[in-house]
């Protein structure tokens, strides 16, 4: 029987008014069209692109115009179903993606619609929540249906708003795979890193190396890491992560922080034959100098990995069986009216913050 909610006509959201500035304010709650639902937003998490698309740095494109709503980790309540929507009802706890492909074009039929051919493009059906289309940094927001999944009843909104964080890191280990047995590097202890890392073991390697710095490293050999290497510490973490493997090299490397320099290093950790997998995003203009001979002859695969296609329904399965933990990497969470405090602590990794989390409805939504 479908729950009835009483859905106000406007509700608070953050919005940001132009490059570097943002407000909670009232906004209309929006209607779901045909193939889309309204939802109430339990929890919606703080992503490393927020910061950027905030700034505004690029602004016209992330978002396009101004005034906008960002936020894409997010997870909530159905609370009107669309014209046309069947699967779902009001009730039903759902966790979100950030992307919607246009759904026709070549990619999409693939199922690779985070690198949809018509992306941009609203008037194909495309949309990126979030970054070109409004976000969950809101009490309400609405969604396609291609967008969410029902969630298990024993995971909660805060760590179903994790879905995009691990489901990005499971999109990159998929990409290269994991050898059982095997020795794993991972380049960037940050919230992706460390889900990696986890996923990572429970694949099946062996042994999963963390390559960072601070407090975050810290955090990685708290949560899991057989081996920590500090690049501030060590003339060469690449010598350090071989002498780690018998001087053999890793079987697959995953990078994680988009720093510059990282790229090479990954590509000699690994061993003859290994295979390297980009999760992090670089800034703009970030140009990477390659040892091209050396990838040739040892036949070194390496992968682009963009965002989390097809990966929510098996990360909440992990998390409602208990196999993958992320309670223990969200640190903070505060109330939508203490935004500019929650990115502040984000940012700066206020009190050794791993993941922040925005309750827009209270605790839990």
């Amino acid at each position: 029987m479908n729950q009835v909610f009483n859905i106000p006509q406007k509700a608070q959201a953050c919005v940001l008014t132009g490059p570097g500035t943002f407000e909670i304010r009232k906004v209309p709650v929006p209607k779901p069209g045909p193939g889309e639902v309204l939802c109430r937003i339990g929890a919606v998490a703080i992503c490393g692109s927020d910061p950027e698309i905030i700034r505004g740095d690029l602004a016209g494109t992330w978002p396009p115009s101004y005034p906008f709503t960002a936020g894409h980790e997010w997870a909530g309540t159905v609370v009107v179903a669309g014209e046309g929507v069947d699967e779902f009802k009001p009730g039903d706890r759902v966790a979100g993606e950030a992307h919607k492909g246009c759904g026709y074009c070549r990619n999409c039929k693939e199922g690779r619609y985070t690198i949809c051919l018509n992306y941009g493009k609203v008037e194909t059906g495309h949309e990126h929540y979030g970054f070109i289309v409004n976000g969950a940094y809101g009490q309400y927001q609405k969604y396609s249906v291609r967008s969410i999944t029902r969630m298990p009843d024993n995971v909660s909104f805060a760590e179903a708003a994790m879905c995009d964080t691990t489901g990005v890191a499971l999109h990159g280990v998929e990409l290269a795979g994991i050898t059982p047995g095997g020795a794993v590097a991972v380049i960037g202890p940050g919230p992706i890193g460390l889900s990696a890392m986890r996923i990572a073991k429970l694949m099946g390697a062996a042994k999963v190396i963390m390559v960072g710095r601070g407090v975050r490293l810290v955090a990685a050999e708290k949560l899991g890491a057989d081996a920590c290497v500090d690049f501030t510490k060590c003339d060469d973490p690449v010598e350090e992560v071989r002498k780690l493997t018998g001087g053999i090299g890793v079987d697959e490397a995953f990078e994680c922080s988009g720093a510059k320099g990282t790229f090479h290093q990954a590509v000699r950790m690994v061993k003859k034959g290994g295979k390297v997998s980009l999760l992090g995003v670089a800034t703009d203009g970030v140009m990477e100098e390659l040892p091209f001979k050396y990838i040739t002859h040892n036949e070194i695969a390496i992968f682009g990995s963009r965002a989390n296609p097809n990966t929510s329904p098996k990360v909440l399965s992990l998390m409602s069986s208990g196999q993958l933990q992320v309670k223990d990497m969200i640190t903070h969470k505060f109330p939508l009216e203490q935004f500019a405090e929650a990115l502040d602590t984000f940012i700066h990794r206020k009190e050794n913050a791993i993941k922040v989390v925005l309750l827009p409805n209270g605790e839990e939504g």
